[in-house]
């Protein structure tokens, strides 16, 4: 499958055996998602104990749709239309079912993925619980009773897995805003950064975070570019406030979360810019932020949580997961396990030649792959060193990247691209070599 990158279970197996082979690997009632993900995950650690520092734990979830015409055959269905039904495009009702998936992606501050550290893979066989309760009647649910619990349980997973839970930052979006995700951190001694859903009440006599990050000056300022939807650099200045204050629960929630010590981080533009949405940063963390330059440093660990989409980006668009035709959630959750060993080699691969110089080419490609890029891409200038970077450069070249003076550095798409031509051409040198030998 890492040979044929997007393409169908048929044209990767090549023929009827191998096939029917994979079919019969995804469809073992004996061997689930954890089994095929377990080397994986152990080679996560692995990596990790040869990290000197922090690194960061990035969690989301992410929702695979499969269009199926089995009510029953992949989680709980729900109708959708496809087209406008104006002009040529005609209105499909169709049956979409969903696979959902939380995992955890091990980077260094640099940004380097060095894995996954805890995956779960779940469908809904009944209707959401949203559709029989309220929302007040949701919030006081016990933790272990809410979807949003699989975040406690991939974080201790990854916690107990990567051994060092004082350097293991885990950061979330919206969703994980949990207070009984926090004390979960606390008591394995590990950290967290979490972006802020919504104001929350602290114990100085039931004031809000909002009502008192207005109170504390700015400790300075933060100048950020970055590029708009319609892909327009810009530049934001953000005044930056911080603020160590005791978290506690609601008066609605469940009672089993005692308060939790943490410092809020507030990066926010002064005023609203045209034409873009004004940049608003509140972030609480158990790190330690007790300067300007402590502080910016969590905003840059966070701004590493869009890893993990470009990571479910590839598993989507490069290995293309919801095209497959398999019929069942069991062989789908294998498959979408085995993509994710593929995706993550994908995205390693193209963030190794941003973070660290000097690999050898050894470490990732054979001796035959080495000298077919050597003869397949020419050099347009006198290699300095022919190291790693120097040839997944070749390979984006192969994958579409044109390598222009001003451009930047090959992405996934040229990358997975590049890597499948790499493999079809390395079948072709085998084959060429057998028939030249005989």
């Amino acid at each position: 499958m890492a040979e044929s990158i997007g393409q169908s279970i048929p044209l990767a197996c090549e023929d009827w055996a191998n096939t029917k082979a994979a079919y019969r690997l995804f469809s073992n009632e004996r061997i689930t998602d954890k089994e095929i993900l377990s080397g994986h995950l152990a080679a996560t650690s692995g990596r990790v104990s040869a990290v000197d520092g922090p690194v960061l734990i990035l969690h989301d979830t992410t929702e695979f749709t499969f269009k199926r015409g089995d009510t029953q055959a992949v989680g709980w269905p729900s109708e959708h239309k496809d087209g406008t039904g104006k002009g040529r495009v005609a209105v499909r009702p169709h049956t979409e079912h969903s696979v959902f998936m939380h995992s955890g992606l091990v980077v260094t501050p640099q940004g380097l993925p060095l894995g996954l550290s805890a995956v779960r893979l779940w469908t809904r066989p009944e209707k959401s619980l949203r559709k029989s309760f309220s929302d007040r009647e949701l919030q006081a649910r016990p933790a272990e009773q809410k979807e949003r619990y699989r975040w406690l349980e991939n974080l201790r997973e990854a916690t107990q897995r990567l051994g060092r839970p004082r350097d293991c930052i885990h950061v979330g979006d919206r969703q994980a805003d949990m207070l009984a995700l926090f004390n979960a951190a606390q008591e394995l001694d590990t950290h967290f950064l979490v972006r802020i859903t919504g104001d929350r009440t602290t114990d100085e006599e039931g004031a809000s975070i909002d009502s008192v990050m207005k109170k504390v000056p700015v400790a300075g300022t933060r100048h950020v570019t970055f590029k708009g939807v319609k892909g327009t650099t810009h530049t934001a200045e953000l005044q930056v406030r911080f603020c160590r204050m005791t978290l506690v629960r609601s008066k609605h929630k469940h009672k089993d979360c005692p308060p939790v010590e943490a410092t809020i981080i507030y990066a926010s533009e002064n005023a609203k810019p045209e034409g873009r949405v004004r940049l608003d940063w509140k972030l609480v963390t158990n790190l330690d932020v007790s300067s300007l330059a402590d502080a910016t440093e969590k905003l840059d660990w966070y701004a590493m949580r869009w890893k993990i989409e470009i990571f479910h980006k590839i598993l989507k668009s490069g290995c293309n997961v919801e095209e497959s035709k398999l019929q069942t959630t069991h062989r789908l959750t294998n498959l979408i396990a085995v993509s994710c060993i593929v995706a993550w080699r994908i995205f390693w691969m193209t963030m190794i030649n941003r973070s660290q110089t000097s690999v050898p080419a050894h470490l990732v490609l054979t001796e035959l792959e080495i000298r077919i890029l050597d003869r397949r891409v020419k050099d347009r200038k006198p290699p300095g060193c022919k190291d790693l970077a120097y040839y997944i450069n070749k390979i984006a070249r192969l994958g579409g990247y044109l390598d222009r003076a001003n451009d930047p550095p090959p992405g996934n798409v040229v990358m997975w691209r590049g890597l499948s031509k790499l493999a079809d051409i390395v079948i072709g040198a085998e084959i060429g070599a057998g028939l030249v030998g005989d």
